[in-house]
């Protein structure tokens, strides 16, 4: 007795290959509802194994310092919120696991907020060490967006429990000891950063959230402290807060 277009179906749906796939007896069926699922599951993968290759591509910085030194502990660094005006600046520091496979990694503002959420969930759970440090609006205001980016940086670093032994950081470089490699537009050339970047933006999100519960009418929730329509009118309305940076504008000049 032939199978049924649903029993094919889910015979399609396991096979892992695309040689598989192209070779398997089911291409002979020529049922639209059998070639449709064909075809569905070649590009679902396809598009794992793009997946899969550019994750390999970004590992290269990761496995050139492994093939010096086996037992490196490697350390990704990034940053969220240099541009908001209000908000602090959020830096993490991620070591991540031996055999490790997030596929789908990538700078965190190319990646999906569902994604990044889902990515965010399997690092906390994965990863060999994490951690966070933060600038306030405040430091940012006393010392400068670019030096409060390397203090948050340093303060995730020294927040780890395991000691990383080399930094890849994004296009920045930190005065400390480790060795440390800075990388422009690392989180898109590096799973390390990455990570640390997918990590740094649900971090800050979530608090800039929380932030709006607190500090209501100017659209956190959804500008996340970044100069929007709604926050700019919310600060017309409402004024100037703790958390808003005082020597970016237009904050500076509604002050003076």
């Amino acid at each position: 007795m032939a199978k049924t277009i649903k029993e094919i179906k889910s015979i399609i749906d396991q096979i892992d290959s695309l040689e598989v796939l192209e070779q398997h007896e089911c291409n002979n069926d020529d049922r639209k509802g059998v070639q449709k699922a064909i075809t569905s599951r070649k590009k679902q993968l396809e598009k794992e194994l793009t997946l899969i290759r550019n994750y390999e591509e970004m590992n290269l910085y990761e496995n050139d310092i492994l093939a010096q030194n086996s037992k490196a502990f490697i350390c990704g660094i990034d940053e969220v919120g240099r541009g908001p005006l209000a908000g602090p600046v959020v830096a993490c520091a991620v070591i991540l696991n031996p055999g490790h496979r997030y596929l789908g990694l990538n700078d965190s503002k190319k990646v999906s907020a569902k994604n990044r959420a889902v990515l965010n969930q399997q690092l906390i759970d994965g990863v060999t060490d994490y951690a966070y440090g933060i600038a306030t609006s405040a430091e940012i205001d006393e010392m400068n967006i670019y030096q409060a980016t390397r203090l948050a940086m340093q303060r995730a670093i020294d927040q780890l429990k395991v000691q990383p032994t080399h930094l890849l950081i994004d296009a920045m470089t930190l005065d400390n000891e480790i060795n440390q490699t800075s990388i422009i537009k690392g989180d898109a050339k590096s799973v390390s950063i990455a990570a640390a970047s997918i990590m740094a933006k649900e971090y800050r999100d979530n608090y800039m959230k929380d932030i709006a519960k607190q500090y209501p009418g100017y659209d956190f929730e959804n500008n996340v402290g970044y100069g929007t329509k709604a926050h700019l009118e919310g600060i017309a309305q409402n004024g100037v807060i703790s958390e808003h940076r005082k020597t970016f504008e237009p904050i500076k000049s509604i002050l003076q």
